[in-house]
């Protein structure tokens, strides 16, 4: 009992110090993104930037670090699951960097705090998984805040607004279908992100030689080689590939569910650090929208909460194990060195019965974490 609370206080903190370093790297990533895009405005570019970053350092480092390699998978699973997963990475990449540029970091992630909202919904209609009326009333704090601030942006723009909700549903819909084919095929983690990026990139590639290229080419960045741009780019591709690492190893230890509410907390983050080092300028029905769909994000964290507390006493099995004390006959055995006939009289005893600490007909499962 002690050694399963200390595995799980362990767990606890494993996944509270990822979501630090995931929310220091993810608002440095977030605010060097939107410096580049300010005076280099290719978001399908910088996008590729990233796909780039995880294709070409995840091989290497993985095998230093002795990652194991996945098995084939099936053909029809592959093109079933793991292709429509690496389009809707990309789709949602490119969508997070055009809102980027088109509105302040700050509202693009206010917006994103919808994730929990998307989660529900989606998980409802590809998994038919039903919430308790409490976690649906959470979310209308987060829908308000959002709608607060949307409609007192100071810099609103209707593409960054239709981009950053398309980006949201996008990784929504890609944790939990990531969660799948993790389960599915029990590939690593780190290894499916690999194979995500690499496909990304390749079906990519052709569309941003076709739309991309010529423009890039000829703007000053690169005709000049403006090094602090280039170096901006190269330090922003590298700390998504950092992003990426801890997202899913995140996404790996806790439930989709779980992973909308860290990432929702990781947008307030990111809000805060955004309006302290750029400055954009906001009112304070713009904040009271911000602060709104922040407490709805506590609301339903909460609400989950509560919600999983209730569920509990429905887990335990009817049959419980009574604990039933050795007789007096097995102590009196046991002093004349005849302990199996103790055993045998001692019976009712169903732990004792099977001579392993478990009743019968059970099975004992670990869950390594």
């Amino acid at each position: 009992m002690l050694g399963g609370k200390r595995t799980s206080t362990r767990h606890v903190a494993v996944v509270l110090l990822m979501c630090l370093f995931w929310y220091v790297i993810s608002s440095s990533n977030n605010v060097i993104g939107k410096m580049v895009l300010n005076e280099f405005p290719f978001p399908m570019t910088v996008t590729l930037i990233q796909l780039c970053s995880i294709t070409l350092y995840s091989g290497p480092f993985f095998n230093l670090w002795r990652i194991r390699k996945y098995q084939d998978i099936p053909r029809a699973y592959y093109l079933r699951l793991i292709v429509p997963l690496a389009i809707g990475k990309l789709l949602a990449s490119v969508t997070s960097h055009i809102s980027l540029w088109k509105v302040p970091v700050s509202y693009a992630h206010t917006v994103k705090a919808t994730m929990p909202l998307f989660t529900v919904v989606l998980t409802r209609v590809f998994f038919g998984e039903k919430q308790p009326t409490l976690v649906y009333l959470s979310l209308l704090p987060i829908i308000t805040g959002v709608a607060i601030a949307t409609v007192t942006e100071i810099s609103f723009d209707m593409l960054g607004l239709i981009s950053a909700l398309i980006s949201t549903m996008g990784f929504s819909l890609q944790n939990i279908f990531s969660k799948k084919v993790l389960k599915d095929t029990g590939i690593h983690h780190l290894r499916l992100l690999h194979l995500l990026g690499k496909l990304s990139l390749f079906i990519f590639l052709p569309l941003w030689l076709y739309m991309d290229s010529m423009a890039v080419f000829r703007h000053s960045v690169i005709k000049n080689l403006d090094y602090r741009v280039i170096a901006l780019l190269f330090t922003d591709g590298v700390l998504n590939w950092m992003q990426n690492i801890i997202a899913f190893s995140v996404l790996s230890l806790v439930t989709p569910l779980t992973y909308a509410v860290a990432s929702a907390s990781k947008r307030i983050f990111v809000i805060a650090v955004s309006l302290l080092i750029l400055g954009n300028p906001v009112t304070w029905v713009n904040c009271l929208g911000m602060t709104l769909a922040i407490i709805g994000v506590l609301c339903y964290n909460r609400a989950k909460q509560i919600s999983k507390a209730r569920e509990l006493p429905l887990q335990v099995p009817s049959s419980h194990i009574k604990y039933t004390p050795l007789n007096d006959n097995y102590y009196r055995s046991s002093l004349n060195g005849n302990i199996g006939n103790g055993l045998h009289k001692a019976s009712g005893n169903s732990l004792l019965v099977n001579g392993s600490g478990m009743p019968s007909g059970s099975t004992t499962r670990l869950l390594f974490v």
